[in-house]
């Protein structure tokens, strides 16, 4: 099964922002285009608005003026779906409402041929549920583009429960004739990346709630230390935070309120002041200034503190095992001990240093936690957690062995699993859960990761990096401290972690 082809219309329904993208994509691509509104005007308005970004792609140098003139010649607003009849694939991106997206596509299946594939750009609905008001659900699937459609490079196949294998090749290859890197992925709440990408949000707002850290500091650990673009609450003020909301609640909803998925209380309460985010002037940051970039709070930064003259090195460091000869390349002394007992760094004072594991300080004597990054020798930041009982020598030996580094150093609460480690856990568990399911491919969840929501790793270049039981031994650590199943491992992240003991008689 191949592409579309290019003689054949692409009619897109709904001509708002995500409608007017698509549109953009298969116009560039070479097909006649159709738009339609049911709001009368709207799609000459579209037509119009599409008409303008093709002429700054030729000041850009992007498009050549003879292709924006022959573009623009292959652009009709249609007045009604009657003038859909002749396309062989209709994409609609109207209200996200289920009784709206049935009634449009029981009345496209009246207007056009048996042979027009029939595509919803839906986020938070069920694909299968969305078809099962046509009388041939086979030849419908979910084309899920990501915003802005024509930058973005990612889209979702997405596979209902009815949809025929063809017409979902059909619509893969014809999204991969476009440009785009598509996916193949069964209809499942959140499809791939909305269902994967949960805990990223839910586990910085689980911080926050626990005050662990501030957002501004969450933020800077999330980017500096684990190597995200954006913070979850820089993030989520630049989504909106109702929309990321809806997305959260959806899923939530969708799963019948597995708690895995579970809102943010935090989140809501913000929603209900109406602080929306950038869009509204003040969301968890404040954007009220003309220039619309109001002063940020700073994230939570050590002061100096000097560097212990030795450290010892006990067990394996694991992920963080580059620690030593970055510590060696500073000039402080390492003497390395094989011990089975334990994965740690002995401070001159006594008190240990260890990479989090699921565990609170509070439960050892003297010990302080340092968060997962995704390089330790690029980080510019590392986030230290230490309790009570912490004694202050030990903290101010930690502090200062990280900033002999050239890192900055935040102190947070005494959270077990930090910030960056069980956020990273919990996205490789629900991509494990996923492939498990019949989700989708390894391979396509680490592209649909890597390029829908710019991740520095997909979640199974991560667990090969990190060990096959790393995130196991995390989850099934807070699990024991939180066992309301939130942090439960998954029984496929379970049978991962335990073939690999058995089968190479290690953890690694």
């Amino acid at each position: 099964m191949t592409a579309i082809d290019l003689s054949s219309p692409v009619a897109v329904v709904g001509t708002g922002t995500m409608g007017q993208g698509i549109a953009q994509v298969a116009l560039i691509a070479g097909h006649p285009v159709r738009l339609y509104d049911a709001v009368p005007g709207k799609a000459r308005e579209a037509a119009d608005a599409i008409g303008a970004r093709l002429d700054r792609l030729v000041e850009k140098d992007r498009l050549s003026d003879a292709d924006r003139v022959a573009a623009r010649a292959r652009l009709m607003p249609a007045e009604a779906l009657t003038d859909l009849a002749d396309c062989g694939l209709v994409i609609e991106a109207v209200l996200e409402r289920l009784d709206i997206k049935q009634e449009l596509f029981r009345a496209l299946e009246e207007v056009v041929d048996d042979d027009c594939l029939l595509a919803t750009n839906t986020s938070s609905l069920s694909v299968t549920a969305i078809g099962g008001a046509l009388a041939n659900p086979g030849r419908f699937v979910g084309l899920h583009f990501f915003n802005p459609a024509p930058l973005l490079p990612l889209v979702e196949v997405v596979s209902g429960f009815a949809t025929d294998v063809t017409s979902a090749t059909h619509a893969y290859e014809t999204a991969r004739a476009w440009g785009k890197t598509p996916v193949a992925c069964a209809d499942t709440p959140g499809f791939i990346v909305n269902r994967i990408a949960r805990p990223f949000y839910a586990e910085a707002f689980a911080v926050y709630e626990a005050q662990g850290a501030d957002p501004a500091t969450i933020d800077a650990v999330l980017r500096e230390c684990g190597g995200f673009k954006m913070g979850a609450f820089e993030l989520t003020d630049l989504i909106g935070q109702d929309v990321n909301e809806s997305v959260t609640h959806s899923v939530w909803q969708s799963f019948f309120q597995d708690v895995r998925f579970t809102p943010s209380l935090a989140q809501r309460r913000l929603v209900e002041s109406g602080r929306l985010g950038r869009k509204s002037g003040h969301g968890w940051y404040d954007y009220s200034d003309e220039l619309g970039a109001a002063e940020r709070p700073e994230p939570h930064t050590a002061e100096p503190e000097r560097a212990p003259a030795y450290v010892v090195a006990e067990g394996d460091l694991g992920p963080a095992a580059e620690l030593l000869t970055l510590l060696r390349e500073a000039g402080i002394p390492v003497r390395e001990e094989d011990e089975d007992h334990g994965t740690r760094l002995v401070l001159p004072s006594g008190g240990q240093l260890a990479l989090a594991d699921g565990q609170t300080s509070v439960e050892f004597r003297d010990v302080v936690y340092f968060d997962l990054a995704l390089d330790y020798r690029r980080a510019t930041r590392i986030a230290l957690s230490a309790s009570q009982d912490t004694s202050p020598q030990t903290l101010a030996e930690a502090i200062g062995l990280f900033q002999a580094l050239g890192k900055q150093v935040s102190v947070i609460g005494d959270v077990p699993g930090m910030i960056v480690a069980r956020t990273v856990a919990r996205i490789v568990d629900l991509a494990h859960d996923a492939v498990a399911k019949g989700v989708a491919t390894e391979e396509d969840i680490d592209t649909a990761m890597r390029l829908g929501v710019n991740y520095p790793l997909g979640p199974f270049e991560w667990s090969r990096r990190l060990g096959r039981n790393w995130a196991y031994a995390l989850l099934d650590d807070l699990h024991l401290r939180d066992p309301s199943g939130r942090y439960a491992p998954s029984l496929a992240l379970y049978r991962h972690a335990y073939a690999t003991d058995k089968r190479e008689g290690s953890g690694s």
